[in-house]
């Protein structure tokens, strides 16, 4: 079971002190977010791509290649990496040099985001979003491992011949995850290949992501890739936590109210009634968060949201080292009672050990 967090990148005042910081302090925050999270013994940093404001994380492969390195063992992921708009040879490129650079701690999570003019931004039209995604996927999964391709489709102009550069560190492509929160036909996708999937499972209620999940685990056995338990699912959720759980709720209220994903709808508690988050004790984070096994099945990864609602850094390192205090707890709680048959997410290791596993027979 892998544990991390990951973040949108926003860029929102802190309601107590009306402060906004600057692009520049958000950037730096996110990567000192990053560090910290190997510190306190996470296993993945993960970050969006957004090209609007408030929103500053545009190159997540610049960003990730800093925190690689600096780190020793953290896995990079992103959260979103737009396939819609992003040109899958560029997105095979990019994750390549950074595979290579951080030694193969990269995987990525593929999905359409949730700005709707992101698109003419990038001269593509919105209204064929689903199929530029699946014939987008298609072109970059048969770029990592066709070392010549010829393609045509009909949302790029055609290739010829074409090798892209570099290639896959030993062969091996970042394993990728699929990331919906509406989209069966993601759910589909991700069977297909015999992908990830990813849940964002932050602002709805989980019996809405339980009908994504269980399509993806019935597809996946459907296209023989293994039994639906051993579909490899992430989570997402995300958490506010002290000590004690009345100091959380009174600290966090005002972040709460006025947060533009979350303020001026529900109540904190009605919202946490419904959805992941939550907002209380360390021991109320830990019976919460394992909860959704009982929901979803055993699972592979497990992200946190802790960095979001103009939340200032110092109270997110806060959190996180109230995160690593739970760690422990977590991963044990999380192995007891779990089927031998049910696999560990895949990392480069593993992939490159099954490879070879295989050429050994």
């Amino acid at each position: 079971m892998q544990f991390g967090i990951f973040t949108v990148g926003d860029v929102t005042p802190d309601p107590t002190t009306g402060r906004e910081p600057t692009e520049h302090e958000r950037i730096k925050a996110m990567t000192t977010i990053a560090l910290k999270a190997e510190e306190v013994g996470l296993d993945v940093f993960a970050t969006g791509e957004h090209h609007n404001p408030p929103f500053v994380p545009s190159s997540p492969t610049t960003m990730l290649g800093w925190i690689a390195a600096r780190t020793e063992k953290l896995i990079l992921s992103t959260s979103t990496t737009l396939i819609t708009t992003n040109d899958p040879v560029k997105i095979a490129e990019d994750f390549a040099m950074l595979q290579h650079l951080a030694d193969g701690r990269v995987d990525l999570m593929m999905g359409r985001g949730n700005t709707g003019p992101v698109y003419p931004w990038f001269g593509k039209d919105i209204r064929q979003g689903i199929p530029m995604a699946i014939e987008n996927y298609a072109l970059l999964h048969k770029l990592w491992r066709e070392d010549v391709v010829d393609w045509e489709g009909r949302f790029r102009t055609p290739l010829q011949g074409f090798t892209s550069t570099p290639r896959p560190l030993d062969g091996i492509p970042p394993f990728v995850w699929h990331g919906s929160i509406r989209s069966p036909e993601i759910a589909e996708q991700a069977a297909f290949y015999g992908d990830g999937f990813f849940a964002n499972n932050i602002f709805w209620p989980r019996t809405h992501f339980k009908k994504l999940i269980d399509l993806y685990r019935q597809r996946f056995e459907h296209y023989g890739h293994g039994t639906a338990e051993q579909a490899i699912v992430g989570v997402g959720g995300q958490f506010f936590m002290r000590k004690n759980s009345q100091d959380a709720v009174r600290e966090f209220r005002p972040y709460f109210d006025n947060a533009p994903v979350y303020g001026h709808g529900p109540s904190m508690e009605e919202f946490t009634s419904q959805t992941p988050l939550t907002v209380g004790s360390p021991q109320e984070v830990v019976d919460k968060t394992l909860s959704y096994r009982d929901t979803y099945g055993d699972y592979q990864r497990q992200l946190f949201l802790v960095d979001h609602a103009g939340l200032p850094l110092k109270t997110v390192l806060e959190q996180l080292d109230l995160l690593g205090e739970i760690l422990p707890t977590l991963r044990a709680e999380f192995a007891k009672g779990r089927p031998d048959s049910v696999p560990d997410a895949p990392t480069h290791a593993s992939l490159l050990a099954a490879r070879d596993s295989l050429q050994e027979v």
